[in-house]
């Protein structure tokens, strides 16, 4: 018997790692242990007094229900707290701030609850795979455009200003960038803000990584005028080392928030309850515990940064977040060729930037989540290789 999938799945691959997770672990079956530098997954834990909090809350004998779709008060509240305290945005928390299962889910919420065929929504090029298929699953269709290295990877405000706009309803947004590691400035903040209240279009801004070797977290929140034309979805899986706790928050204007609620509470029942106190914990966290995990990611920095030279690679110092994003040399075909040689040869697996779209084709990137006795590891093997080809 065939059953053939939904129209809105025919056009949406699965997701590149979860292809290439599959291919290490043949790999790893074989006695290869290879060395994962692609996935921004952290390897450190939490602070203790989060995880103390989670095994804390799941032995009380009342915290194992179903929990509200809106998430406890006291997570709400943190989570506005942590928005004042580092971001000097003020938020109500009732109902500006909703609680997500990871911000990964925030972004096809959004896409439901606004989307449809018919409308099309702007998409970075490079960018998170997941703004495409989201935009791809509601039924809409994206719109590309494309960042460039030599215009510091912001969009061209002006260029897309001359385009056909009639359709589009929502564009996404991500600083500090992923893949890139670029960041936004305050002055072409205002220049969005004003651009999404010209077109009539709604700023999805996704800011996991604000916290992540970046000396100013930012909001896109904190420019005036701002609540009337942006979401924002930010996360505790890079900030606190809590990936797979999947715990996220989107932010903004009440209608906006009720109206993506209407969407969500139809397709879960709400989030652990010892969870979401554990995370009242890491929000409450210190300037301390960014600064502790900075020194830990600068280190590992330097590392990448020593790799990446061993394959002439060519590179931005002050890029933020949790990867390095490289320029190959001219004498590689693309991202893929060079990526795929280090795997199979030095059994070291580096994203290939083309799988965050044509613009980053001719680019790398490297995650920071190993400890540095990895990454003199990974050196070493492809040191080895390269010995051996010359």
């Amino acid at each position: 018997m065939h059953i053939e999938v939904a129209k809105r799945l025919q056009h949406t691959e699965e997701y590149y790692f979860s292809r290439k997770l599959r291919e290490i672990d043949e790999m790893n079956k074989a006695g290869a242990n290879v060395i994962n530098l692609g996935i921004g997954s952290p390897d450190l834990p939490p602070h203790p007094s989060v995880i103390a909090a989670l095994n804390e809350y799941a032995q009380k004998p009342n915290t194992h229900a179903y929990q509200g779709y809106k998430g406890i008060p006291a997570l709400r509240n943190a989570m506005a707290a942590w928005y004042q305290r580092f971001y000097g945005v003020s938020l109500e928390a009732d109902s500006e701030v909703l609680p997500l299962i990871g911000s990964k889910e925030g972004i096809m919420h959004i896409c439901m609850t606004y989307l449809q065929e018919g409308d099309e929504a702007l998409v970075p090029n490079p960018g998170y795979p997941t703004y495409r298929s989201a935009v791809q699953l509601s039924g809409a269709t994206v719109a590309d455009y494309e960042l460039d290295e030599k215009n510091g990877w912001l969009p061209d405000l002006d260029a897309l200003a001359k385009k056909d706009l009639s359709r589009v309803k929502l564009m996404w947004v991500n600083y500090p960038h992923m893949p890139t590691g670029a960041v936004t400035n305050t002055a072409f903040a205002k220049e969005l803000i004003a651009f999404a209240k010209q077109h009539n279009i709604l700023v999805c801004h996704d800011n996991p990584y604000s916290f992540i070797l970046n000396d100013r977290p930012e909001s896109l929140l904190q420019v005036e005028g701002a609540r009337e034309v942006v979401l924002e979805l930010n996360s505790l899986s890079k900030s606190s080392n809590m990936a797979g706790w999947r715990v996220g928050m989107l932010v903004g204007k009440a209608t906006w928030i009720s109206e993506v609620l209407r969407f969500k509470s139809n397709m879960d029942s709400g989030m652990f309850q010892p969870v979401q106190m554990a995370a009242v914990k890491a929000l409450e966290l210190g300037q301390d515990w960014y600064d502790e995990l900075n020194t830990i990611y600068r280190g590992r920095r330097q590392k990448v940064f020593e790799l990446l030279q061993l394959l002439n690679c060519t590179f931005d110092t002050k890029q933020v977040g949790m990867f390095v994003w490289a320029k190959i040399p001219a004498t590689a075909k693309d991202g893929y060729e060079i990526t795929d040689e280090i795997l199979q040869k030095a059994h070291v697996f580096i994203t290939p930037g083309g799988i965050f779209g044509s613009k980053g084709t001719n680019y790398i990137r490297v995650s920071l989540c190993k400890d540095e006795a990895v990454f003199s590891e990974a050196i070493n093997r492809i040191q080895s290789i390269k010995a051996v080809k010359n």
